[in-house]
């Protein structure tokens, strides 16, 4: 089951492989590498049971922020497309450059 199919808000289908997915969103990819260190006990150094669930209960934590903040991201950025779309003329808020001195009072 190496591909997998959903469907977006759209309405249209995706296929892609879970690793082609997953680099897509590289912050959530480190996540889900870290997780496996962890299952994997790669650098050794878990001994107890007791250890190893904090630890997985830790990047199950950062997994699931992660996914939250990936989640608002790809959110934010398809309303501003939406509204660039429908509007325009709107002009994008950016922060002033200057010191807030007139030209006038130089």
């Amino acid at each position: 089951m190496s591909q997998r199919i959903s469907s977006t808000e759209t309405g249209s289908i995706a296929l892609g492989s879970l690793e082609e997915r997953l680099i897509a969103h590289p912050q959530l990819f480190e996540r889900i590498e870290a997780l496996l260190n962890v299952v994997e006990n790669s650098a050794s150094d878990i001994e107890k049971a007791d250890e190893v669930e904090q630890r997985v209960i830790e990047e199950v934590r950062q997994i699931g922020q992660q996914a939250l903040v990936s989640w608002a991201e790809r959110q934010h950025q398809k309303k501003v497309e939406l509204l660039r779309s429908l509007h325009p003329q709107v002009r994008q808020h950016l922060k002033k450059n200057s010191t807030g001195t007139p030209a006038w009072e130089l």
